[in-house]
C-alpha cells in the first residue's frame, strides 16, 4: 500500500492533471480587476497545470460574484467567500491551506504585482533551489517608484525594523507577493496570525531562517481600481506581530492588542475619576463607578474597531456585545481585586500587588471576551 504514495507532488500533478500551482488572491471590492488578473495569469501560466483561489471577505461590490461567473466557465478558479471574518493574512492563509497544488503563490488583485513572474518562481521551487519565492522591489532590478513619499518611508522603516529586531535577512520581508511549496507552509501554518497583512513577514519570522528563500526582482505597479486593503490600523498590526514573535508566539497579536486597550482604558478610567471628584464633587464610589463604567465601553468600542475588527460587531450586535462585556469586565474586576489582595498579603508592595491583579483582570477578561463576546459563529 505504501508503494502507492511514493509519487512526489510534482510527478503526481503532472501524470494525473492536477495542478501544480495553486494562485491565491485574497479581495475585497475588487470587482473589476478580478477578470482582468484571471485574464493575465490565463497567459501567463500556459503550458504550468494552475488553479487560482479567490478567497474574498464578502466584498460589499460582489466581487465574489464576479469570481463565481469566472468558476462557472474555467473549473480552475475557485471562490472562498468568507462571511464574518476579515483580513489579509487570514484570507491567505486559508486559501493555501484550501489549494491542491504543491507549490502556492499569493499575488494582490489589485494589479500592482508583476504576474509574469510567476513562471520563473515555480521553476525555482521545482529546482529545489528554494523553498519560497519572494517577490521583491528592493533589490537590483526591482522597484517602488509607485510609492507615495509617506508609504514608501513607512514601507523602509517597517522594512529596517523586521530586519534588525526580528533578524530577517531578506530585503522585502513586507512583500505580499511570494511562492512557497505547500508542505513546508502547512508545517508553519499553525503558529501563524490570522490577523493583519504582513503574512510573508509572519512566514519568514516564524521559519527562523530554516526556509531556502530567493528574491526575485519585480516593480510594484499602480492601482488601477478598487480600494486598497490597508488601512489606519496596519502600524499597530505590524507592531503587534513583532512583539509577537518576539515572544516566540508565547503571547499572541490579539492579546497585545487587547492588553494595549486596556492600558488606554486605565488612562481613560484615571480621567474620568478625576474630572468626576475635582470639578463635580461626586462622592468617590460614584465617581470610581463611573470612571470603570466609562473605560469599559471605550475599551469595547476600541476592541470591536481594533483588536477584533476582523469580527466586529455590528447592528443590535454591538447592544449586546456592550452588556457582555460589562458582565465580563466586572467579574475580571473581581479577579483582579482577589488575586492582589492575595499578593499584597504574602508580601506587601502594593505595585507587585497591583500588577499581579491587573495581569488577573486583563487575563480573565481576554479569554471571556473571546468566548462570549467576540465568538466566531
Amino acid at each position: 500500500m505504501n508503494d502507492a504514495i511514493k509519487p512526489g507532488p510534482e510527478t503526481l500533478s503532472q501524470a494525473t492533471g492536477l495542478p501544480q500551482l495553486s494562485v491565491v488572491v485574497p479581495t475585497f471590492n475588487e470587482r473589476d480587476n478580478v477578470t482582468v488578473l484571471y485574464r493575465r495569469l490565463e497567459a501567463t501560466l500556459a503550458g504550468i497545470p494552475w488553479e487560482v483561489v479567490f478567497v474574498d471577505d464578502n466584498s460589499p461590490d460582489g466581487t465574489w460574484e464576479v469570481v463565481r461567473g469566472l468558476a462557472r466557465q474555467d473549473p480552475r478558479v475557485r471562490c472562498i467567500r468568507r462571511i464574518g471574518r476579515r483580513g489579509l493574512s487570514g484570507a491567505c492563509i486559508e486559501g493555501i491551506l484550501a489549494s491542491s497544488a504543491p507549490y502556492a503563490a499569493v499575488i494582490d488583485a489589485d494589479l500592482q504585482h508583476d504576474e509574469t513572474q510567476l513562471p520563473k518562481m515555480v521553476g525555482l521551487l521545482q529546482s529545489g533551489e528554494a523553498e519560497l519565492v519572494v517577490g521583491s522591489r528592493y533589490i537590483e532590478g526591482g522597484s517602488a517608484d509607485s510609492f507615495n513619499k509617506s508609504r514608501a518611508g513607512a514601507s523602509q522603516l517597517a522594512t529596517e525594523v523586521a530586519k534588525r529586531v526580528l533578524k530577517v535577512e531578506i530585503a522585502d520581508p513586507m512583500s505580499g507577493f511570494f511562492m512557497i511549496r505547500r508542505d513546508k507552509f502547512e508545517q508553519l501554518a499553525p503558529q501563524l496570525s490570522t490577523q493583519g497583512f504582513k503574512i510573508l513577514l509572519d512566514i519568514v519570522a516564524t521559519a527562523q531562517g530554516k526556509l531556502r528563500t530567493i528574491e526575485v526582482p519585480f516593480t510594484f505597479g499602480s492601482r488601477q481600481h478598487g480600494e486598497s486593503k490597508l488601512d489606519s490600523m496596519v502600524a499597530l498590526d505590524f507592531l503587534g506581530l513583532v512583539l509577537a514573535k518576539l515572544t516566540h508566539d508565547v503571547v499572541s497579536l490579539r492579546f497585545l492588542l487587547f492588553a494595549m486597550v486596556g492600558s488606554i482604558g486605565l488612562i481613560v478610567h484615571l480621567t474620568t475619576l478625576f474630572i468626576a471628584l475635582e470639578f463635580f464633587n461626586v462622592p468617590f464610589p460614584e465617581a470610581q463607578a463611573a470612571g470603570a463604567l466609562v473605560a469599559m465601553t471605550s475599551n469595547f468600542i476600541l476592541n470591536n474597531f481594533l483588536t477584533y475588527r476582523d469580527q466586529r460587531l455590528k447592528g443590535f450586535a454591538i447592544l449586546r456585545g456592550l452588556l457582555l462585556f460589562y458582565l465580563v469586565c466586572s467579574v475580571g474586576l473581581f479577579a483582579n481585586v482577589g488575586v492582589a489582595f492575595s499578593v499584597y498579603d504574602q508580601e506587601p508592595i502594593w505595585w507587585l500587588a497591583g500588577a499581579a491583579g491587573a495581569l488577573m483582570g486583563v487575563v480573565w477578561n481576554y479569554a471571556m471576551s473571546g468566548l462570549f463576546v467576540w465568538r466566531k459563529r
